[in-house]
């Protein structure tokens, strides 16, 4: 799917300011890269990933580009961390784990994605696709601290969604504040 000219995802907005200025973000699965010029313009040091090279060669004025397919290869960042690991409308469920485990301590997860129910209203609707109940929180659980979650639909488009924002607390450190956006 072509993001060109798209405006970010209200969610990835609306936890944009628990990302530092000058933090490392990471944007899997990135497609055409709406979500990575949001945090470049915003200061961030952002790594593209995704297997579609057309798609992110452009990325390159703005981004590190990684151009991998991570479902059939290995990962290719090998045991880099990220203040920001940032995933919209994909999913791969053996990768879950090791994106929770790519969040740097003190940093944050920010997922939203397709969840069960789309396949009434469109795609994708293929189960292997959709999140099931719960499922980010159960990714997550032990090892973030969610901030926000949401499971749903949504319209224009009608989808049915699951999103979650998640940080990694440091232990040791006085508790932060996280303010809520709003």
């Amino acid at each position: 799917m072509n993001h060109a000219g798209i405006s970010p995802s209200p969610w990835v907005q609306r936890w944009s300011h628990l990302v530092p200025v000058g933090g490392a973000v990471l944007d899997v699965a990135c497609g055409s890269g709406r979500h990575v010029r949001w945090f470049a313009s915003r200061g961030c040091r952002v790594t593209a990933l995704d297997r579609d090279e057309a798609a992110v060669r452009p990325l390159q004025d703005c981004a590190e580009v990684v151009i991998a397919d991570i479902e059939q290869g290995s990962w290719p960042l090998g045991e880099r961390r990220f203040d920001t690991v940032l995933v919209t409308n994909y999913l791969w469920r053996p990768l879950l784990p090791l994106l929770v485990d790519r969040v740097a301590p003190g940093g944050v997860l920010i997922y939203e994605t397709f969840a069960f129910g789309n396949q009434t209203v469109g795609r994708p609707s293929n189960p292997a696709f959709l999140l099931r109940p719960g499922e980010l929180l159960e990714a997550v659980q032990g090892h973030l601290r969610p901030l926000g979650y949401e499971d749903g639909y949504a319209d224009a488009p009608p989808r049915y969604l699951q999103r979650l924002a998640a940080v990694r607390e440091v232990p040791g450190r006085a508790l932060p504040r996280y303010p809520l956006p709003g």
